[in-house]
């Protein structure tokens, strides 16, 4: 039998190419060829967000997590008013991540598989003292529902409150336009639609955002601040070896070669991909019965399905998937841990349909195994 396939929310099956730009010797960072590839990944990212060219890409060794943590130190300073959409765990995180940091954290909440309407994020924007920032997370994990950046945004853009979108579960596969709808951070890692294995955490900050950076009274924690690794990457963008810390080589040259697959047939191409994806796994779940943790379809992600067990299903279907060679994942957000599981389709995976027939295949012959 072949090896599982890996069919998780991230990290996710990578393609050929990745793996061989991958899977070499670690290079030197001054390398030219990884200068080369840092530079062309620098400028890809912006491709990829839909961002404008003054806004400032970062490649730093990490995780989702330490983007997100990134994000918010470099922006938010002790007694900031800040507002949180939460729909998840990730979601949780973040405003954890802002209470660190000493800010007044206004968390709308909302029941597992629903999110925060925008009338109730404006009026919540709209109470109390001026808000420094509006988060949210486009695609939460654990709950798999997605709102729609576009129109939070906007509020916050109307009342000049930075606005910051975990897409960690979401860049390069959910539609995002950052410059075209003034958002002001998006932030991911690499194991997720980027298409890579873990190990770095991607961000790209608009020109009001890197001002805020500027004004902050103290600080962030120096292997996060914006100020330290900036020229850094104007440096690699620009085609000059440059050190502040040892970057990911490999991941480096492996993140170039990803973004230029996503990009080979244009950044619409691959969310359309996703898209299709994305309804080829719905029909295939509504007609094994299986329903969404979202609760209405709008908020239906792209990337993955969070899926309640059926009456007399517990999570012992997840072991019985793997013994069919798929590994999907088991529920995640604290309230409905034992009740649900995941199922990523993104990246590599959202091309390749006979990955998401063979996951579908898993899931069916695991429904119907005695226990």
């Amino acid at each position: 039998m072949s090896r599982p396939l890996l069919m998780i929310p991230g990290p996710i099956e990578i393609s050929p190419a990745v793996l061989e730009a991958f899977s070499q010797p670690p290079p030197g960072h001054l390398e030219a060829r990884v200068v080369e590839a840092f530079g062309s990944a620098l400028e890809r990212m912006r491709r990829v967000w839909l961002a404008g060219g003054s806004a400032q890409p970062f490649v730093v060794a990490g995780s989702g997590t330490t983007a997100m943590d990134m994000a918010a130190a470099n922006l938010v300073g002790r007694g900031d008013r800040v507002v949180v959409v939460k729909t998840g765990y990730f979601s949780d995180r973040m405003e954890e991540m802002l209470r660190r940091l000493g800010a007044t954290i206004d968390a709308i909440d909302a029941e597992p598989g629903d999110a925060p309407s925008p009338e109730a994020v404006a009026e919540r924007l709209d109470a109390g003292p001026k808000a420094k920032a509006l988060f949210a997370t486009h695609v939460d994990t654990s709950t798999g529902v997605r709102v729609d950046p576009a129109p939070l945004a906007a509020l916050a853009r109307a009342r000049e409150v930075l606005s910051v979108f975990d897409g960690v579960c979401a860049t390069g596969a959910e539609r995002f336009e950052m410059e075209a709808w003034g958002a002001d951070v998006y932030l991911t890692a690499s194991q997720k639609a980027i298409g890579l294995p873990p190990g770095l955490a991607l961000l790209v900050a608009s020109e009001r955002a890197l001002a805020a950076r500027e004004g902050l009274a103290a600080a962030p924690p120096m292997s996060l601040d914006w100020l330290q690794w900036r020229p850094i990457m104007q440096a690699y963008e620009a085609r000059r070896p440059s050190y502040f810390a040892t970057p990911a080589t490999n991941l480096v040259m492996a993140l170039d070669t990803g973004l230029g697959e996503m990009l080979a047939g244009g950044i619409e191409e691959r969310f359309a991909a996703h898209e299709r994806a994305a309804e080829r796994m719905r029909r295939a779940w509504d007609d094994l019965g299986l329903r969404p943790v979202p609760v209405r379809r709008e908020l239906l992600a792209w990337t993955l399905s969070a899926l309640w067990f059926p009456d007399g299903v517990d999570a012992a279907l997840v072991g019985r998937i793997l013994r069919e060679g798929v590994i999907v994942a088991g529920g995640l957000h604290p309230a409905i841990r034992t009740r649900y599981f995941r199922v990523g389709h993104m990246g590599y995976a959202a091309t390749r349909p006979e990955m998401l027939d063979r996951t579908v295949d898993a899931v069916r012959r695991g429904l119907a195994a005695k226990p």
